[in-house]
């Protein structure tokens, strides 16, 4: 079974309101970029990737948690995150059943995410010496 079928097997097994935030919450983050990738890692958990990985999303009883794996050094102009101030890497963002999220905001904030995955890989990328391979 593919990732993208575990995250559907998963969001049709949510027969609550969770099931349905969480499949509209799929849909923007993949509308954010074509190349998102979509994983199943921890044992049950859709991972959202993009040179890296991006946000992942979990159903718990009372609520639907995003976090975002290097968080703190993302940009939340509209105040998305609201979990996970105490560490230095992640944020969240809990959504309850009577909350409605900024849609486009959350695209912003997945694309800040892909931006800085993007830098870290350039920085970890070997620079080119000119020096040609021994034979």
């Amino acid at each position: 079974m593919t990732p993208s079928q575990q995250i559907d097997q998963l969001i049709a097994g949510l027969s609550d309101w969770r099931g349905e935030t969480l499949a509209d919450i799929r849909k923007t983050i993949l509308a954010a970029d074509p190349d998102i990738i979509e994983e199943w890692k921890w044992m049950g958990s859709p991972v959202w990737c993009l040179d890296g990985n991006i946000v992942v999303g979990n159903a718990h009883k009372d609520k639907v948690k995003l976090t975002f794996s290097h968080g703190a050094s993302l940009p939340d102009p509209d105040r998305l995150f609201n979990n996970g101030f105490g560490g230095k890497v992640w944020r969240a963002i809990d959504v309850f059943k009577s909350d409605t999220l900024n849609e486009s905001a959350l695209k912003e904030l997945v694309r800040a995410a892909i931006d800085y995955n993007k830098a870290k890989k350039k920085k970890k990328a070997p620079a080119a010496t000119g020096a040609k391979p021994r034979k």
